[in-house]
């Protein structure tokens, strides 16, 4: 039985616990392995709470990210690593590119899942999303014979920004958390240089499942989170 693989890239090291840690455990629970990188650990200007310690240094934002995004990773049942990048502004050329890519082949995840192309209020996640995209191409090297190493194409999705609807989001898959939001509400515990987001992030889990429900007609969707497809689904038939 082959064991699905996903993996998760994020601009900074708390993105995946608002926008996908539902979906992480989702998948985790299912039997699937999860493995989230991040470019940077947001240590710059995604860590407010920390920078008002009197005294803060970057090394120590970056060691408490580092252990916040350990735990919320565990509480979904994934693993973690930081490509420790910088942040505002997240600069990744090629070696970024190669280095994600070189993972990519190693791990040949089934699903990949980042940031979408635009946010006008967030400057690092759009080059996080450069970053991801072309990596993916480079790892599956278009499906020819190539003279470099490959892997399978994955599943290429976007996960919600913080304001859908100026970055050109339109969900087009909804994922069911209900059974797993409290290992998601366990992985926003951990990140408590960002806690003023948890409660943003779980009304609109609240959101999204309203959504859900009307889609599927089924009531007990409580929790859901959207993503968008970028490559399209392929079926036997319809």
């Amino acid at each position: 039985m082959t064991v699905r693989r996903m993996l998760v890239v994020g601009a900074h090291s708390a993105d995946f616990v608002w926008r996908a840690a539902g979906a992480i455990a989702k998948h985790t629970l299912a039997g699937g392995e999860a493995r989230v990188v991040t470019l940077s650990y947001g240590e710059r200007g995604e860590s407010g709470e920390l920078w008002k310690e009197p005294g803060q240094t970057v090394e120590n934002v970056k060691r408490v990210r580092h252990a916040e995004a350990t735990g919320a990773a565990q509480a979904v049942g994934a693993s973690y690593e930081c490509f420790d990048l910088g942040d505002y502004p997240l600069r990744a050329g090629g070696d970024a590119i190669d280095r994600l890519a070189e993972l990519m082949r190693d791990y040949a995840p089934h699903v990949v899942l980042t940031h979408p192309e635009k946010d006008p209020f967030n400057p690092d996640h759009p080059v996080a999303y450069q970053v991801v995209s072309q990596a993916r191409l480079l790892t599956s090297g278009a499906v020819v014979e190539a003279g470099f190493r490959t892997a399978p194409p994955s599943e290429f999705l976007v996960f919600e920004p913080h304001q859908p609807d100026l970055c050109g989001f339109v969900p087009t898959v909804f994922v069911d958390i209900t059974e797993v939001f409290e290992a998601k509400a366990k992985a926003m515990d951990a990140m408590s240089a960002q806690a003023y987001l948890k409660q943003y992030y779980t009304e609109r889990a609240g959101h999204r499942a309203n959504h859900a429900r009307k889609v599927t007609g089924d009531k007990a969707i409580r929790h859901a989170e959207a993503f968008q497809r970028i490559v399209p689904n392929v079926v036997g038939a319809l």
